[in-house]
């Protein structure tokens, strides 16, 4: 009986099971425990659309386009008001597309640069209503019979293909009431645009903050590990 036990593969093959079980398990345990986890990476710098891409930008361009038509078919050449409205239509251009340039690296700077174009802006519309006022013309408002086409037209992406050409078919009346349409509808999306950055800025902090708090993630997800203090017996 002894010898059958011995020489039973069977029954080698039992009793070794669950010792290979248990050293493969450990040495699985142990290669687990021993592999490093990497951190999530780290970034603090917002990521912005190109501004070529903003609704607010494509209408002050058109906005931009048509002032300078304007300024040189119905003002006369020598008049100061030419540069003045040129230079306003250009800056709420290009304050715009340096404001969402400069969000990478400095909230503050997006913020100032956006007010900048609004105020531009209005500084334009304040020039158009002037023109029509001193020359008794018409200030299409929400009665006026052509107004809602207007409106609707300048908030359309028709405009964005044709404005060129359609421009050049209107008088001076028409071509103001059109640029104040469109002026009033980009003020109303920098208004919303500023909302919204400031809205960021209070609830993500700005640049610096951010950087800080990023700093501070890297240094305490890479801590040197503690070496283990050496037990000794009671």
């Amino acid at each position: 009986m002894e010898n059958e036990e011995t020489n039973n593969p069977n029954t080698q093959s039992n009793q070794s099971t669950p010792s290979n079980q248990n050293n493969q398990n450990n040495q699985s345990n142990q290669n687990t425990q021993s592999t490093p986890t990497s951190p999530a990476p780290i970034t603090f710098l917002p990521q912005h659309g190109h501004y070529r891409h903003l609704r607010v930008y494509q209408v002050s361009e058109i906005i931009y386009d048509i002032t300078y038509y304007f300024t040189q078919h119905y003002l006369s050449k020598g008049d100061r008001t030419i540069d003045q409205m040129v230079q306003a239509a250009r800056s709420g251009k290009q304050n715009i597309a340096e404001g969402n340039q400069a969000a990478a690296t400095s909230s503050e700077t997006e913020i100032k640069l956006t007010n900048v174009a609004k105020a531009s802006l209005e500084e334009l519309l304040d020039d158009y209503e002037d023109y029509l006022r001193v020359r008794n013309l018409a200030q299409w408002g929400n009665l006026h019979p052509r107004y809602e086409k207007m409106r609707q037209y300048a908030s359309s992406d028709q405009i964005r293909k044709d404005y060129a050409s359609t421009v050049q078919r209107m008088n001076d009346e028409e071509i103001a009431n059109l640029c104040i349409t469109l002026i009033h509808q980009a003020i109303y999306m920098l208004h919303k645009l500023l909302v919204t950055m400031q809205n960021r800025f209070v609830t993500e902090g700005g640049i610096k903050e951010r950087m800080f708090q990023s700093r501070i993630a890297y240094r305490n997800n890479h801590r040197p590990e503690e070496p283990e203090k050496e037990r000794y017996p009671d």
